[in-house]
């Protein structure tokens, strides 16, 4: 990924997607050739020169101070997330490799096995989509990952390259769009993490869908949010998910599936732990 290049396109997809009715800048609502705010009024928003914002769009430049970054920031309405992309496509204040798959607390397996008694599906993530643990339920719910090979258990590469994925989803286009901004923030923070940049580069390589959703350079941290499926075997359900760092471990994120009490989604997951039990699902060394 060029850095230059992947910061120009990103200042142009979010300097396009402003309408200059809401900044201001175009009181006259003048007809414009092309949507979003000109390039001259960003810079004046931000108040540099239009020569230097341009560098910057043309990937051309990546000199940037942290007080001209913070103004185009502004100037771009970012959101936290965005604004924190924007400044490591700049300077990434992270450079580990990822060479290696990390190694999970016994700690952690103790938790989501206590989720997983408790009905609520749970599982362990890495920054490149990589499942490093999940408890029973999850693995009913969306997919046996250890039923795989170890390159496999990756939840993008499930989303993108398995048909299974489409089906149970209820809105595979948002959900696939979330995992691929997620993808697209990580890779400005982790520029050097080869595991990462193998995924992005077999992704690229054979997902069409994967490169229409790369290109719109949305980025996103999946922290809380709903989820739909339509499970084969108890039907459709929707879940709230939330995440969390785990300690000591702040590239792995533990997210908990919750359904709300006394709904169809409730009866369902109540449903599917049954299945589970009577079904016998494996686990691995015992763990889960």
């Amino acid at each position: 990924m060029d850095r230059a290049v992947e910061l120009g396109e990103f200042l142009r997809s979010r300097r396009a997607r402003l309408r200059p009715q809401d900044t201001g800048t175009d009181p006259g609502m003048r007809r414009r050739r092309v949507p979003g705010l000109r390039r001259e009024e960003l810079a004046r928003m931000a108040g540099v020169s239009v020569d230097y914002y341009t560098r910057l769009e043309q990937g051309r430049s990546r000199n940037a101070s942290p007080a001209v970054l913070e103004a185009i920031a502004r100037a771009l309405r970012l959101d936290d997330t965005e604004r924190d992309h924007l400044f490591n496509l700049v300077a990434p204040v992270h450079g580990h490799s990822g060479h290696g798959p990390p190694r999970i607390a016994a700690e952690t397996w103790q938790l989501i096995e206590s989720l997983d008694a408790g009905g609520m599906p749970a599982f362990v993530m890495a920054r490149n989509g990589d499942i490093l643990a999940a408890n029973r339920l999850f693995r009913a719910l969306v997919f046996d990952v250890y039923a795989v090979p170890s390159r496999e258990r990756n939840l993008v590469r499930f989303t993108f390259f398995d048909p299974r994925a489409r089906e149970l989803s209820c809105d595979w286009d948002e959900c696939a769009g979330y995992l691929t901004a997620m993808l697209k923030f990580q890779a400005g923070r982790h520029p050097d993490d080869s595991r990462l940049n193998e995924l992005i580069r077999d992704l690229m390589d054979q997902s069409a869908d994967f490169r229409r959703l790369w290109a719109k350079y949305d980025v996103h941290e999946q922290i809380m949010g709903v989820k739909c499926y339509n499970h084969p075997d108890v039907g459709r359900l929707s879940v709230a998910f939330h995440t969390m760092s785990l300690p000591g471990e702040p590239d792995q994120k533990l997210f908990i599936y919750t359904a709300t009490p006394g709904t169809s989604s409730s009866d369902a997951l109540r449903l599917l732990a049954k299945h589970v039990e009577e079904g016998g699902l494996s686990s691995p060394d015992g763990r889960l």
